[in-house]
C-alpha cells in the first residue's frame, strides 16, 4: 500500500509512517492494512495550513484500557475529512491524551453531537468493530422534529440507496426489500408546535434517522440535508446545530465479556 501510494502521491513521502499511525483510512474510518488490496477506497489524514476552528469541545465520558467513550459537540467531524483534519475528534483526543492508536469503532454525522466510541489498542480493533458491523449494539438518540401524529411509539421501515449524480448527499427512500429500521417514539411535546422524539435504529444505513424522520414527514430541526439540500458555506456556519444527539450506547464488550452501557450522564459496567 505504502508504494502504491508513493505512485499516486509522490510529494507525500512518509507512507510507511502515515499507514502505521494509522492516518490511512478506509470508507468506515477505520485504518487500512499495509499490504495492498486492490478496489477499494482509501482516505489519509491531511495536514492543512487553515482549516475552520469548530467551537465547543468534547468530554471524556468513560476511559479505560480498551475503550474511550466521548460526548462528541456539534459540528465536529469524528475522522478527517475534506476542509477538517487537525479539528476533528480523532484528532484532537490523540493530541489530549496522548493515544497514538485511538481509532473510532463508529460513527456520527458532523453535524449530530453525542456518545462516539473508541478502541485504545490496535489489537482490540476487529472485535469491537465486528461487534458493530453485525449489529449487537443498542443506540439510543434524541431529536427535535415537528409534532407528529401518532401511533407511538411505531417501528419505520424503509429501504435506503445511495444515489448518483449530483444530489449524492441526499439518501434516497425507495421501493423493495427494506434495509432500514428504526423504533421512534415521541417523548415530549415542546413549544412551538415542536416535539422531542427517541429513536432507536435497528440498522445502520447512512443518515439513516434523518432520512426516516423526513420520510415520516417530520424533518430534523436544524438538517441542512433533508428535505432540501442546502448550499455549501463557506466559511462554515456554526450556529442552528441539527437537533439530533447520541444520547446512549450498550453492548457485551467482546474484549472483556463485560455488559457496559454508557450515556451522556452516567456509565453502568457489569461484571463479566
Amino acid at each position: 500500500m505504502a508504494a502504491f501510494l508513493a505512485e499516486r502521491l509522490p510529494r507525500v513521502g512518509d507512507w510507511p509512517e502515515r499507514l502505521a499511525r494509522g492516518d490511512v483510512v478506509d470508507d468506515h474510518g477505520h485504518p487500512v492494512d499495509p499490504a495492498y488490496r486492490p478496489n477499494r477506497r482509501v482516505y489519509y489524514w491531511r495536514y492543512l495550513d487553515v482549516e475552520p476552528d469548530v467551537p465547543g469541545r468534547e468530554r471524556i465520558v468513560f476511559q479505560d484500557a480498551h475503550l474511550l467513550v466521548v460526548d462528541k459537540p456539534h459540528f465536529l467531524p469524528v475522522t478527517p475529512s475534506g476542509i477538517y483534519a487537525r479539528q476533528t475528534l480523532m484528532a484532537r483526543l490523540r493530541h489530549a491524551t496522548g493515544l497514538v492508536d485511538l481509532i473510532p469503532i463508529h460513527r456520527l454525522d458532523r453535524e449530530t453531537a453525542g456518545l462516539v466510541v473508541f478502541s485504545v489498542r490496535r489489537e482490540d480493533r476487529d472485535a469491537y468493530h465486528r461487534l458493530f458491523r453485525e449489529r449487537e449494539v443498542d443506540k439510543v438518540y434524541e431529536a427535535i422534529a415537528g409534532f407528529g401524529d401518532g401511533p407511538w411509539p411505531r417501528v419505520v421501515r424503509h429501504r435506503l440507496v445511495e444515489p448518483d449524480g449530483d444530489d449524492f448527499m441526499q439518501m434516497q427512500v425507495v421501493d423493495g426489500e427494506p434495509n432500514a429500521e428504526t423504533r421512534i417514539d415521541r417523548i415530549e411535546r415542546l413549544d412551538g408546535g415542536l416535539a422531542r422524539y427517541e429513536l432507536r435504529p435497528l440498522t445502520g444505513q447512512r443518515h439513516q434517522l434523518r432520512v426516516q424522520m423526513n420520510a415520516l414527514g417530520l424533518p430534523i430541526l436544524g438538517d441542512r440535508i433533508y428535505p432540501v439540500l442546502q448550499p455549501h458555506e463557506n466559511p462554515p456556519r456554526f450556529d442552528a446545530p441539527l437537533q439530533l444527539v447520541a444520547r446512549a450506547i450498550a453492548f457485551t464488550d467482546p474484549v472483556t465479556g463485560q455488559r457496559r452501557e454508557f450515556s451522556r450522564g452516567a456509565v453502568t459496567i457489569a461484571a463479566s
